[in-house]
């Protein structure tokens, strides 16, 4: 058994190099993956962005807007582990792609979906599901094509320009989108997204897959190595660490997660003369320098001697308790300019969350939280007719999170091998 897992390891090194792309044409494929990624968040912030406009047309209360905007995290669970083992079978590029055609095709179709029939709001919930099922294999496959096409020195550097494409997509369909709402109405920033998605889906298809035909070997995985790897997951989850790290990803993502889909009605709820554009904008062009600044300061401190572990809780604690802090100052009334300082210094701070690599059962995990929290805030806001108790909700949420990871997280590495199809995962879990 030794000898044919030395062979096996032959092949998979020989195969993959046969894969890996040349410095131009990783070039040329990051640039359209960080459209990708852009566009990816475009379609995703839309009926955020929308959902004022859209409830007040169809007659939608709090709840139901927390419905919709909460059922795209219904299929985005889902689809998070399988977007990496499908993309091993037959390329990351070709499951992004599928996946792009198909949120493209989606958003294009909401508004339409909309005026069918009499039940919009089931029309799109079903719509926001289905984008959460074909938008969740994205980040999967980012990471299965950067492990078979890209150099491993490159890859740091690709995963970091995709973060920055996620922070530019909201920026463009903050700005961008709020003027053609107010201009020409919601169906053209729905109609507008699916055009240029399609686009990118034209050109990736043109000039990098047509006429390729790059598959992986399949291999049968036995009972025993799917025995094993589920005793090493169980095994994993019994580590404290491990668990702090779980929750503490879960609580962030969620808060995030709920501040994203209702920052617009927020606004547009508490102060309904401000521009669109400015409340939709401002907060991410704080988030992009917050990102790096984060990174760039953890990297000096521990620089400078200080011990990785309490680097990372200092990090989380602003991530998660600073920017909770300002969270709770819009409990109380406040003018439009106060309220735009304090988000933006809420999402600011969060940018500053410190997990290096996310797998996709954790990423499945944020996105139930989120589908939870988002769903009840909007319950709350119909029962209290207040946004003090959301805003106090995420606040426990966060601290939950933090106080998980200050008492039991630490700071060593995990590895994890995982055989499937050829192909070995090393997933370094920084805790």
């Amino acid at each position: 058994s030794h000898g044919f897992g030395h062979r096996k390891k032959n092949v998979l090194v020989s195969f993959k190099l046969s894969l890996v792309l040349t410095r131009p044409l990783a070039r040329t494929w990051t640039l359209m993956l960080f459209l990708d990624t852009c566009l990816l968040f475009c379609a995703r912030m839309v009926m955020p962005i929308c959902t004022v406009s859209m409830a007040s047309t169809f007659h939608w209360t709090k709840t139901e807007s927390g419905l919709v905007l909460g059922g795209f995290f219904w299929g985005y669970c889902f689809t998070q582990i399988l977007g990496g083992h499908v993309s091993d079978k037959v390329g990351g590029e070709r499951v992004l792609f599928i996946s792009t055609a198909s949120w493209a095709v989606i958003t294009a179709v909401t508004p339409l979906l909309a005026k069918v029939g009499n039940y919009p709001l089931a029309l799109m919930t079903m719509s926001r599901f289905l984008m959460g099922l074909s938008q969740g294999v994205h980040y999967p496959s980012l990471a299965s094509l950067c492990s078979q096409r890209i150099e491993e020195g490159e890859r740091g550097f690709l995963m970091s320009i995709m973060h920055s494409g996620s922070n530019m997509g909201t920026l463009i369909v903050g700005g961008l989108g709020s003027l053609m709402l107010e201009w020409y109405g919601w169906e053209s920033v729905f109609y507008g997204t699916g055009l240029l998605s399609g686009l990118w889906v034209l050109m990736a298809w043109q000039y990098f897959l047509k006429g390729t035909c790059i598959f992986i070997p399949k291999q049968r995985i036995s009972s025993k190595d799917a025995q094993w790897s589920l005793s090493v997951w169980l095994s994993l989850l019994k580590k404290p660490p491990v668990c702090a790290m779980v929750i503490a990803h879960m609580c962030i993502n969620s808060a995030l997660y709920t501040v994203l889909s209702w920052l617009p009605t927020y606004f547009e709820d508490s102060f309904p003369h401000a521009l669109g554009w400015v409340y939709n904008v401002i907060p991410w062009l704080v988030a992009i320098p917050s990102a790096l600044g984060g990174g760039y300061v953890s990297d000096f401190l521990i620089s400078q001697g200080y011990a990785v572990a309490s680097v990372r809780k200092i990090m989380q604690f602003f991530a998660m308790g600073v920017s909770s802090m300002f969270l709770l100052l819009l409990c109380s009334p406040v003018k439009f300019t106060s309220a735009l300082a304090y988000i933006s210094a809420a999402v600011g701070f969060s940018g500053s969350c410190l997990f290096s690599v996310v797998l996709g059962v954790m990423n499945m995990c944020g996105a139930f939280m989120g589908l939870l929290l988002v769903s009840f805030s909007g319950y709350l806001i119909e029962v209290t007719l207040s946004w003090a108790m959301v805003f106090s909700v995420i606040t426990l949420v966060n601290v939950t999170g933090l106080g998980f990871f200050v008492f039991f997280g630490d700071a060593h590495r995990v590895d994890l091998e995982v055989y499937s199809q050829y192909h070995i995962y090393y997933f370094y879990l920084f805790l």
